[in-house]
């Protein structure tokens, strides 16, 4: 055997062991993300055994292969999904049960692999899952080799394309586990936690639990419950007395009732925690551990969105899957950040559009605070793929497959408080027929027979298909969401004013009209804008473009070098642009005066933008081409009146208020210097916001969003690059070549620079600064240390920064 492999299973077994707890429980979830290998391309062979994979490249998951291969415009993917590769490739792993499993039941977890994934064992196919998005199980127990050594071959085939439009990604790109239990276990997503009735002074808590008898004689079980706080003090402590009959399944309810609860919601996102524990014989032979909230939510056209009984509007953002330079690979760190680059940006609500998403993700909305909408597909049984000719899309799985899909989203998602709803589709192409009534029937009844306690949605748009035609498939659902047609809001409140409305996307240039609508009216809930964050694929929406460029919208026509999105709040590397300010600014009061600059048009050329899109606006006043021209100023407030000063000289005094959208444009003659905006009240001078023109690049700045990481193989940390004058000002106008260097335990996970028109790779050790900006994202290894990252450029001043990476970070 390689010596490779040999260190590769005594980890292995050094994880096993270390997990045991005594002769019959282990760690029911163990991690089994590292020690891979790879091939990229058809190897139909590599199935085997016995085949020989020592040439194979080593890693470790998450992984996604195409954000590694290059953009390019002939990849079949296409401007949808991004140009970037596809295709089909291979995963192997070797790996040793010990003898002490002998018994057991193991099966291995998947949380996603896109897509079209068999997976066999010791070369047993367990089978082909095919949606790219769900969780998925196999049971390993009667083919494992017990003590000796075990392969996983798991062929990926994301080759038949379109099959999305936007970035997948392609590979085994969420964690995967092993669960290892006795015979008599709690079943797999087998725990429900609800609170059926909650007041200020108590909650009443139904603890639903599933079991599992796998053997073929009866068993008498202690069913033993202890509840926690989020600081770990036990709360309460229940038991139940059941008998199993052989091979079968038994679901018991216990109430608990906990006195002065801390209710669940995004400004106090508490926590409880419960374990279950099963006993036979006086020893345990099962644990399991479930987090939930304690929250109340209610939705009536009368008086909106209550949550825990106070009115609550829905500011939130869609959000597709990728990250970034990461591509799909769904590393815990990136999807924590995720949702605090969320919150930072003032939303209180997402929308995971158009599919399932990680478990990371949700754990984080509700640990740190953020409502979700958990969405399960962007289409029914009418493809939306419609530039191939051959079904690729989900469509083509919907028959046999929607029902394992829908319920796999909620028995996994179901005690996360974050979510208050669950979406069945967006934007069904089918959506005016009257089968599609009684398709959102189906899935909304598959839906409620597993959780009653959540309503039931979808996006509907009309695209010039009538509206009122849709009022039969509205009635299917409990809240109806509106693509782009708030606008048809008050007509339909009049025709049908039970209908409670929220609009699912909007266009981000309609922050005010929507927000106007949204806090004006009851029966609408909230607004989505498509979209919170750019994305790769679906490439040029949002783009703004000069005249002379190829025109129009990114379905008309490939767009290429456009390969993402950039309709977002917020970019790539997970900057904030102008609109999230103003976005944050309508619906919350914690920011309150902001200031951009409007690109000017190069005349005689002019800017154009498209239907998503905003006029290009920027957070700099160094213009050295504007000298004396007339320059457009954008200040967002919520004071009375702003004024603005130019080198301490006042141009000019404008008042705010709703009336004017909370804006004030100001046309001034551009000079360097600095340009001061300055909130007014009652005549005073409050707050204020400027912006100085940078001198010649001299120097880079490094930031880091965090200075210690787990060495975990896993860890993340965002380390923010800004080209600036001698004076630490970002020079917007530079794009320097930047060279990374890393010393220490860690590697170069990912770099960016947020201009989605750059087809630099996204793995390298050098990348170009955009508009004075750059991003390196650095991964650490299992070793523990300080991980160095130097940054040189041509004429400017070599930056490092150092991150200690050491175990157990919390």
């Amino acid at each position: 055997m390689k010596l490779t492999k040999i260190l590769a299973l005594l980890f292995f077994l050094t994880l096993t062991f270390s997990s045991c707890q005594n002769d019959n429980v282990v760690d029911r979830k163990q991690n089994f993300d590292n020690g891979w290998k790879f091939h990229l391309g058809d190897i139909p062979e590599a199935s085997n055994f016995d085949f020989d994979d020592s040439s194979w490249r080593s890693l470790d998951l998450p992984h996604d292969w195409s954000i590694e291969g290059t953009v390019d415009v002939s990849n079949p993917s296409g401007n949808d999904g991004g140009y970037f590769p596809t295709g089909i490739a291979w995963y192997r792993k070797s790996f040793i049960i010990p003898e002490d499993y002998n018994g057991k039941l193991i099966n291995i977890h998947f949380e996603g692999i896109y897509m079209n994934s068999e997976v066999f064992i010791n070369g047993k196919s367990l089978g082909i899952y095919p949606y790219g998005y769900s969780p998925f199980s196999y049971d390993l127990t009667k083919y494992l080799h017990i003590g000796e050594e075990n392969i996983i071959s798991i062929k990926v085939d994301n080759s038949k394309q379109k099959n999305s439009r936007w970035y997948t990604g392609s590979g085994i790109y969420r964690h995967v586990w092993l669960e290892v239990t006795n015979p008599t276990h709690i079943d797999h997503w087998g725990v429900f936690i609800t609170t059926p009735k909650v007041t200020s002074t108590k909650a009443d808590v139904l603890i639903k639990t599933k079991i599992k008898n796998g053997t073929d004689t009866s068993k008498d079980i202690l069913v033993s419950y202890s509840l926690f706080d989020q600081n770990h003090n036990s709360i309460g402590n229940l038991q139940s007395n059941i008998n199993l009959k052989p091979n079968s399944f038994k679901e018991i309810a216990q109430s608990y009732t906990i006195n002065n609860p801390n209710l669940w919601s995004p400004e106090s996102p508490f926590l409880y925690t419960a374990e279950i524990a099963l006993k036979a014989d006086d020893e345990t032979i099962d644990q399991t551990t479930t987090v939930f909230g304690i929250r109340t939510i209610e939705f009536t056209s009368e008086n909106g969105f209550l949550l825990n009984g106070k009115e609550t509007i829905l500011n939130g953002g869609c959000v597709h899957h990728d990250n970034g330079c990461l591509g799909a690979a769904s590393y815990d760190r990136a999807e924590e950040r995720k949702v605090e680059l969320l919150k930072q940006a003032g939303f209180n609500a997402v929308r995971t559009a158009h599919n399932i998403p990680s478990e990371a993700f949700l754990e984080a909305c509700d640990r740190l605070g953020l409502l979700v909408i958990d969405e399960a597909f962007d289409g029914w049984k009418e493809m939306k793929t419609t530039f191939t000719p051959i079904e690729h899309d989900y469509a083509s799985l919907f028959d046999k497959w929607w029902k394992t899909d829908l319920q796999a989203m909620v028995k996994r998602d179901k005690n996360h408080p974050s979510i208050i709803m669950w979406s069945i589709g967006n934007e069904i192409i089918e959506r005016t027929k009257p089968e599609a009534v009684e398709t959102a029937r189906m899935l909304s009844s598959a839906v409620k027979e597993l959780d009653s306690t959540r309503p039931v949605t979808s996006a509907m748009t009309s695209w010039n298909q009538g509206w009122e035609i849709f009022d039969p498939l509205m009635a299917e659902h409990d809240i109806c969401g509106y693509n782009y047609m708030l606008h048809e809001a008050k007509s339909d409140h009049d025709r049908v004013p039970s209908r409670v409305i929220m609009q699912t996307e909007s266009y981000p240039k309609d922050a005010f009209f929507c927000w106007d609508l949204v806090s004006s009216n009851p029966y609408i809930i909230g607004d989505f804008v498509w979209t919170a964050i750019d994305y790769l694929g679906e490439s040029g929406i949002g783009r703004w473009y000069y005249s002379g460029e190829v025109p129009g919208e990114h379905w008309e026509r490939d767009l290429f070098p456009w390969h993402a999105s950039y309709c977002g709040d917020i970019d790539l590397m997970g900057i904030r642009k102008p609109i999230s300010h103003y976005r944050d600014m309508l619906y919350n009061d914690h920011e309150k005066l902001y200031m951009a600059v409007r690109e000017p048009n190069p005349l005689p050329v002019k800017i154009q933008t498209t239907m998503w899109g905003n006029w290009p606006t920027w957070e700099s006043w160094t213009w050295p081409e504007q000298d004396g021209k007339m320059i457009e100023v954008e200040v967002y407030s919520k004071y009375e009146k702003v004024r603005l000063y130019l080198n301490d000289t006042l141009m000019d005094e404008k008042t705010t208020n709703r009336q004017s959208e909370y804006k004030a444009i100001f046309e001034i003659p551009y000079q360097p210097g600095t340009l001061k905006a300055v909130g007014v009240q009652e005549n005073k001078e409050k707050e204020t916001k400027t912006l100085m023109t940078a001198g010649n690049p001299k120097k880079l700045k490094l930031t880091a969003d965090r200075k210690v990481i787990n060495a975990n193989r896993q860890d993340l940390v965002y380390i923010s690059i800004e080209v600036t004058d001698q004076n630490g000002i970002i020079n917007p106008n530079t794009q320097n070549l930047l060279q990374f260097e890393i010393e220490g335990p860690g590697i170069i996970a990912g770099v960016d620079n947020g201009d989605i028109k750059d087809t630099s790779p996204y793995v390298s050790n050098s990348g170009r600064a955009f508009c004075g900006r750059a991003l390196v994202i650095l991964k650490s290894t299992d070793e523990e240390g300080t991980i160095k990252l130097n940054v040189t450029s041509e004429n400017l001043e070599t930056s490092s920064i150092q991150i200690v990476s050491q175990t157990s970070v919390k």
